[in-house]
């Protein structure tokens, strides 16, 4: 397990995102000068999409080589290819599009259309989720812990309800140990059926960071780091394997004590 989690609380949600994208491209820089190449899981929701838009106008954007990059997703809606509700589509238009990335690189989650089409209302999840597992398996090496590559950084939105990726409260996913990517279905946000990495797969990166922003964050934020449980609150049990980063605007930290974070950034 990772060391306590580290606080960052920034005093709006603007700057929390051109925070958060400055910080990922250093990461994924220094990652490149160590390697030869970075990792990242995105996250979608109105945090995730706002950092990658943040990122698309940052300055140093173009510090990152972006031929040398693997983008992987933490969870998806399992919608047609395209559907402005999946994560993808909205990644694509944030970010993903405005920059030269080696499309053999970039590996969305199965969409309802594709493959899977035949099963989409039945188990085709399921089947998604194993192709899903199936490419991570393919890309991990024997320097990884398991059956998926190390991610340099690996970011989660935090619901108001403590649920990350698309591991909601008390719901199977989030009590699997095994699997490294599942179908979800009955999620209780809309969709209901997903795609999700499992906290196994989750706490395989190398840092995790967990963005949230919003006074409908705040109870969750308090939660999940207040020693809940991750059956109860997911986000309880989303770390890092060297780092856990809470990414929070003062909104989101409200209902924190004092004493666990710093002063807002400025």
């Amino acid at each position: 397990m990772s060391a306590a989690p580290q606080l960052v609380v920034h005093r709006d949600k603007e700057l929390m995102a051109q925070a958060a994208a400055a910080r990922l491209i250093t990461k994924i820089v220094d990652a490149q000068a160590a390697r030869g190449s970075a990792s990242v899981v995105l996250t979608g929701g109105r945090n995730g999409n706002g950092l990658l838009a943040a990122l698309s106008s940052a300055p140093a954007r173009d510090a990152v080589d972006w031929s040398r990059l693997d983008l992987w997703w933490g969870d998806e809606r399992f919608l047609p290819d395209g559907d402005p509700e999946r994560n993808h589509t909205q990644a694509r238009e944030a970010l993903l599009d405005s920059v030269p990335l080696d499309p053999a690189r970039v590996h969305p989650m199965p969409a309802s259309d594709g493959l899977y089409a035949k099963g989409a209302d039945a188990d085709g999840a399921d089947a998604a989720a194993a192709a899903y597992a199936a490419e991570l398996a393919a890309a991990a090496g024997p320097e990884d812990h398991g059956p998926v590559p190390t991610f340099d950084v690996l970011m989660l939105g935090v619901g108001p309800d403590t649920h990350v990726a698309s591991l909601f409260p008390e719901l199977p996913a989030v009590r699997e140990k095994e699997r490294m990517v599942v179908g979800v279905y009955g999620a209780p946000k809309p969709p209901p059926v997903r795609v999700s990495l499992t906290l196994p797969a989750i706490r395989s990166a190398r840092e995790v960071w967990l963005l949230a922003a919003g006074e409908d964050k705040a109870n969750a934020v308090a939660m999940a780091l207040s020693g809940a449980g991750e059956v109860q609150a997911p986000a309880a049990g989303a770390h890092g394997r060297s780092r856990t980063l809470w990414l929070l605007d003062a909104a989101a930290a409200s209902q924190l004590p004092r004493d666990l974070y710093p002063p807002a950034s400025p």
